[in-house]
């Protein structure tokens, strides 16, 4: 089981953080490099507990697709999206915010498996793992120039 944690200081309130963190149509918008598309269950708006949505999209030329479910939530506080299908022997992603004076803190705890074994354990190492942390640090990156800039769609 490889894990990454990102910690991301926001200039933003907390629950204008929280709901860009969760909206489906801020993460199809800063998927341009991955192609990302939302296709089945909730494809737009903002999701919540218990719902799922069935991403497709382009990582290493490969087309793919991800559903995943909103498995805990605590609205403005954290929310876990958990894989139910998908190329991964599992995902887990819990979303975490708090307000530290006038920042929010937003942190991801980003745990998975790759498929596969051994090898899958090998291209973890040599590639999958930077890749998964470069993927999220751009988006917090995305996520965090919109909420400053006020540039929220």
């Amino acid at each position: 089981m490889s894990r990454i944690k990102l910690s991301t200081e926001i200039n933003a309130p907390l629950a204008q953080c929280f709901d860009l963190a969760r909206s489906i149509d801020f993460h199809i918008q800063t998927g341009v490099s991955t192609k990302e598309e939302a296709i089945a269950g909730r494809t737009s708006g903002l999701i919540g507990l218990n719902e799922e949505v069935t991403f497709r999209a382009t990582h290493f030329g490969i087309r793919q697709s991800l559903t995943s479910r909103i498995t805990e939530y605590e609205y403005e506080s954290y929310f876990t999206d958990e894989m139910v299908k998908g190329a991964f022997k599992s995902l887990k992603h819990r979303h975490s915010f708090r307000q530290q004076g006038n920042i929010t803190v937003m942190e991801d705890d980003f745990c998975y498996e790759a498929p596969f074994g051994l090898l899958g354990r090998l291209f973890d190492k040599i590639i999958l793992r930077k890749h998964m942390e470069n993927f999220l640090k751009e988006r917090n990156s995305q996520l965090k120039n919109a909420l400053e800039k006020r540039e929220i769609t």
